[in-house]
């Protein structure tokens, strides 16, 4: 089996280009050391720390619906709840683990925990 290097990933809400059309589907890869070194060179991110999240998440999306291309201002364009999405996407794949959410038994009301992998 190969090493799974990318992954499909659906927006909550998804992004509206200049022409009204909505991209929800996606694919992110990996990131790589200078994925997450690079941008730290950045002037936007030298000024404003918070522009590092724009910028590492415009280089590991490799595709988001018909777009030619993600560039840093298409993730700026991103609704919130897409953008916190896409963070925690990036931090699932990336740690190699899967996210806990809390659930709950529709029929016994029993609440626990469970994990989702990657795109789920």
């Amino acid at each position: 089996m190969a090493f799974q290097t990318e992954f499909e990933f659906t927006l909550p809400k998804g992004y509206v280009d200049g022409e009204g059309n909505l991209h929800r589907q996606g694919i992110m890869r990996l990131a790589t050391a200078a994925d997450e070194v690079l941008p730290l060179k950045d002037p936007r991110v030298q000024q404003n720390p918070a522009y590092l999240t724009v910028i590492l998440l415009s280089r590991v999306m490799v595709k988001l619906g018909s777009l030619p291309e993600v560039n840093p201002r298409i993730v700026e364009g991103l609704f919130v709840s897409d953008l916190s999405y896409l963070q925690e996407f990036y931090r699932q794949i990336n740690d190699g683990g899967a996210a806990q959410v809390k659930a709950v038994c529709p029929r016994c009301e029993h609440a626990f925990t469970m994990e989702l992998a990657p795109g789920e």
